[in-house]
């Protein structure tokens, strides 16, 4: 039985290293190239840790680290949807929950249970660790843009309104990171980095 349940954990371990393989829209700090889902995750849980002080009192820092790590896994079957891209978004909650069945099952039952709760959490956003860690998840692709010269958004036409409406969880999630956070918009776009134009539309 222990036999069993170690395989499952190595087969697991195994099918989880494809998310080094899962191309993100967002570029490299210094533009080099686009960076992976697998980097993105590790980022996001320095994050959660570099700035742990900056989290509403009821946040579980180790509990939102662990979310962070695994809420894309589910992107090794249902790959990186694109925020702005309004069709792509329409069908990706379907995408992704079926991923999550699959790739959480192939662990021993209360392991992949406890991680199908954890990324059930992270989507739902509705606990103040959720919230926090998805204001992390909001600001990571923001510094890159910020630091890279517009990256993705130049690329994609993207609006100042858009990215307002993209990073809005933080205000709640992280409020006293969202001074901050606005600043860093206003700056991007005195810079050029960021289109100051109608609003497009932008998907959460």
């Amino acid at each position: 039985m222990q036999i069993n349940r170690l395989t499952q954990q190595i087969q697991f371990i195994i099918e989880i290293d494809q998310l080094k393989q899962i191309m993100r829209q967002t570029l490299l700090i210094d533009g080099s190239r686009r960076e992976n889902s697998a980097e993105h995750s590790w980022h996001l849980a320095m994050m959660a840790m570099s700035l742990a002080e900056y989290a509403p009192d009821a946040v579980d820092i180790f509990h939102a680290i662990k979310m962070l790590l695994i809420h894309d896994l589910v992107e090794i079957d249902a790959g990186d949807t694109f925020c702005y891209d309004v069709q792509a978004n329409q069908h990706k909650a379907q995408r992704e929950a079926q991923a999550a069945l699959r790739l959480f099952g192939l662990l021993p039952a209360d392991q992949g249970e406890e991680l199908h709760l954890l990324w059930g959490e992270f989507e739902a956003g509705e606990t103040p660790t959720a919230k926090f860690a998805a204001a992390l998840d909001r600001i990571q692709p923001l510094l890159h843009n910020q630091k890279n010269g517009g990256g993705t958004w130049r690329v994609n036409g993207i609006t100042r309104n858009q990215v307002m409406k993209r990073v809005a969880p933080v205000e709640i999630g992280a409020p006293q990171l969202w001074p901050f956070v606005v600043q860093l918009i206003d700056d991007c776009v005195a810079a050029g980095y960021l289109q100051e134009s109608p609003d497009l539309g932008v998907l959460s």
